[in-house]
């Protein structure tokens, strides 16, 4: 038999039904489920040394465990002596297993290594469906190695969803493990 995450696995088996329970869905394929997970990361300094997009995508690629790209400017900004076509940032978009890898390591070791943590805020949704998270330290990933880290920088995390509301997609995101504060 061929491998199968363990949140893809819980998913079919126990979030379906959670979900179509909770709101009532006629069809299996109303159900909400997740289409991409997105980590991007900007790297400001990378304008005056250009080694620093390289450790951002070095460091992307082993948090993800998939290749990172960089980002370029798509306009000239004068005051920050940015040029059309320079690489600003990184990102990569995870989609299928290495997605539920990712989140399962996301959930399980990453945030519980976040100083003083007690969930993560669920006011970083966008109104269709979607998830933000800001991640403030890349050390938090057991992946990252303390001592070859040149600078602290922070990420962003994007769950992209097919739920229709903020209230499906948070509750998909519930059940899949993510520990949103208390209210």
């Amino acid at each position: 038999m061929a491998y199968v995450p363990r949140l893809r696995q819980e998913y079919d088996e126990r979030v379906k039904n959670a979900l179509t329970e909770e709101f009532s869905y006629s069809n299996v394929m109303e159900v909400p489920k997740l289409e991409k997970i997105v980590i991007s990361r900007g790297v400001g300094g990378a304008v005056a040394d250009k080694k620093l997009i390289d450790h951002a995508i070095d460091e992307l690629t082993a948090i993800s465990g998939q290749k990172a790209v960089a980002t370029i400017s798509k306009k000239d900004v004068a005051s920050f002596k940015l040029r059309k076509g320079m690489p600003i940032g990184a990102k990569v978009t995870l989609r299928g297993y290495k997605m539920y890898e990712f989140l399962d390591r996301l959930i399980t070791t990453a945030l519980p290594r976040v100083r003083d943590f007690n969930g993560i805020k669920s006011n970083g949704f966008d109104g269709r469906g979607n998830y933000n998270l800001g991640v403030t330290e890349q050390i938090i990933f057991p992946e990252i190695d303390i001592d070859a880290v040149n600078r602290i920088a922070g990420m962003d995390i994007t769950f992209v969803t097919t739920a229709d509301t903020d209230k499906e997609a948070k509750a998909l995101l519930t059940e899949l493990g993510l520990p949103f504060k208390k209210n």
